[in-house]
């Protein structure tokens, strides 16, 4: 116990002491791969104590992920000293993890004070035409605000229907993942590209074809899946949720503040300014900053002006921006040693990963780079792949959005799209099916989603792959 204590205190010193904190970075090559197993403790924590330990996991869940976080940085200060430690603590929270949460948090704080007033009939057109305009606005106001605002509305519309859990499963398909392929807004992953350098337009100007293919495909089928149920169930005597005089918004003043987290994204973006901070060895742009800053005030702008009961009629609660607050502080420091692992190439632990990537010449190969991206992403959240793979392509944003431009696009497709295939793939995927599941949608356990996602989605990727990753 007692020395269980000295190595928290030695992690904590850094950040108390500037100087500590000024340690040279560390040799991915020389860590041995059981440096990984915390980075894969939590991953499959997440993915089977829901399952094996359903209450356990409810009540512990962020236990469990400090568990693991410590069970990496207790044994590295112990071994690499306490200034290496603490540097690679506060760089991953303070580059990475804080910025990540504050924007994922204004998101959802916004996009939760918007309540879409009125019932729909969920007929086979309509719930196409939802989905379709949550693909659009995915992009704009983040998988997660655009499946906050209108996962309600479609449950709502639909609880008439006997069979309503494809309807939700496509949602996610299609509005929690990949719509929000085009800027750094859409989705965790490129917010993270973002941050490393890739401009704010690049997205956009690269993967819409590939965005436009697949979710075109997904509205396809939907449609026709969703026709062949309402054709063969009809719909249930009685509607749950009777029909109200029109159709309209509440709190619709945070659209404005919605209109300001986009501004001040772009602003960080675009906003080149010399001023910068040192944190602990850290540099911190202003920018940057000030960006952060905003998000966090229009957060609270927000929930202060939206009236109780908009939030009461959304059912808005913070357990699913906690749980993914908990969840990802844990996985943004477990991944700190297989990220260095990976950047150390061929010659690191992990050269097989980086050769399985790399084409005979040494040059990437796009196609490789799209599957084992979009593979550990259904499994291992996509905003940490991605930054797995980013790293593993060189990590130099310049070279990444020109020479190896190809590289970048099949990187940030893999880790948006197949960010679908699991219910820990992307952070909206288990908001979804938490509130789909309180509306009483039987939604398929995690399995049963994938047996859904194989089927649909997977075909799709292997077409995907020809047309564009060749």
């Amino acid at each position: 116990m007692k020395k269980t204590l000295r190595l928290t205190a030695a992690a904590a010193l850094p950040m108390l002491f500037p100087a500590l904190a000024r340690a040279a970075d560390f040799d991915g090559a020389a860590l041995s791969p059981l440096w990984g197993v915390p980075f894969a403790g939590i991953l499959l924590s997440i993915a089977l104590l829901p399952l094996l330990a359903p209450s356990f996991w409810h009540h512990h869940y962020g236990k469990i992920s400090a568990a693991w976080a410590l069970a990496f940085l207790l044994p590295f200060a112990a071994t690499y000293g306490a200034g290496l430690a603490g540097t690679q603590l506060v760089h991953a929270l303070v580059a990475e993890y804080i910025p990540f949460i504050i924007l994922l948090t204004a998101l959802f704080t916004v996009a939760g004070g918007i309540h879409i007033r009125g019932n729909l009939h969920g007929a086979p057109g309509l719930n196409t035409a939802i989905l379709a305009i949550g693909a659009v606005l995915a992009s704009f106001m983040g998988t997660t605000g655009a499946s906050m605002l209108l996962i309600r509305p479609l449950i709502r519309a639909n609880d008439n229907r006997v069979h309503r859990a494809h309807v939700v499963i496509f949602f996610i398909f299609i509005v929690s993942n990949a719509g929000g392929s085009l800027t750094p807004l859409g989705d965790p992953p490129l917010f993270l590209g973002f941050l490393k350098g890739v401009s704010f337009f690049w997205t956009m100007q690269n993967i819409l074809p590939d965005t436009l293919f697949i979710v075109g495909m997904l509205l396809a089928l939907f449609y026709a899946i969703d026709r062949h149920y309402y054709r063969k169930e009809g719909v249930l005597p009685v509607d749950p949720t009777p029909d109200t005089p029109r159709l309209g918004f509440d709190g619709a003043a945070n659209f404005w503040l919605l209109g300001g987290v986009v501004a001040l994204v772009l602003l960080s973006g675009f906003w080149k300014s010399p001023v910068s901070f040192d944190v602990f060895g850290t540099p911190v742009g202003l920018p940057g900053l000030v960006r952060d800053v905003g998000l966090l005030l229009i957060a609270l702008v927000s929930f202060k002006l939206t009236s109780p009961k908009v939030h009461a009629d959304n059912q808005f609660e913070w357990g699913p921006m906690a749980e993914v607050a908990k969840l990802f502080a844990g996985i943004f420091l477990t991944i700190i040693p297989v990220i260095a692992m990976l950047k150390a190439g061929t010659q690191g632990p992990f050269g097989a990963v980086v050769s399985a990537v790399t084409r005979p010449d040494g040059q990437p190969d796009p196609a490789m780079y799209f599957w084992a991206t979009g593979v550990l992403s259904s499994f291992l959240d996509n905003a940490p792949t991605y930054l797995v793979f980013f790293n593993t392509a060189g990590g130099d944003p310049a070279a990444l959005m020109t020479t190896y431009a190809s590289t970048l696009a099949a990187i940030s497709a893999g880790a948006v799209f197949m960010g679908a295939n699991t219910y820990i793939g992307n952070a909206p995927n288990l908001m979804v099916k938490a509130i789909a599941e309180s509306r009483g949608v039987p939604m398929p356990s995690f399995f049963g989603y994938m047996a859904w996602s194989v089927a649909i989605l997977i075909p799709l990727f292997v077409i995907t792959t020809f047309l564009f990753f060749r």
